[in-house]
């Protein structure tokens, strides 16, 4: 999709075809699926305080970049 050259994930992931967006959409949704939640500000604070959400929410996101997109993930600090 990147053709070889950088592009931040943010980027990749708001360039998706709508069919793709929900593909990923359901991916994560399933890990997300027992939170009771009533608005986007809970459920970030519900994943952001609990490290065991956060690392299946963000395995879930490198699985679909790298398996349905065939990008590769580099990590920057």
């Amino acid at each position: 999709m990147t053709s070889g050259q950088f592009r931040p994930l943010p980027q990749i992931l708001m360039e998706l075809p709508v069919d793709q967006k929900q593909k990923l959409y359901d991916d994560v949704a399933r890990v997300l699926d027992s939170l009771d939640w009533m608005d986007a500000a809970q459920l970030i604070a519900l994943v952001m305080g609990n490290a065991t959400l956060q690392q299946q929410v963000t395995c879930a996101l490198l699985n679909y970049v790298t398996q349905e997109l065939r990008a590769e993930v580099r990590y920057h600090d």
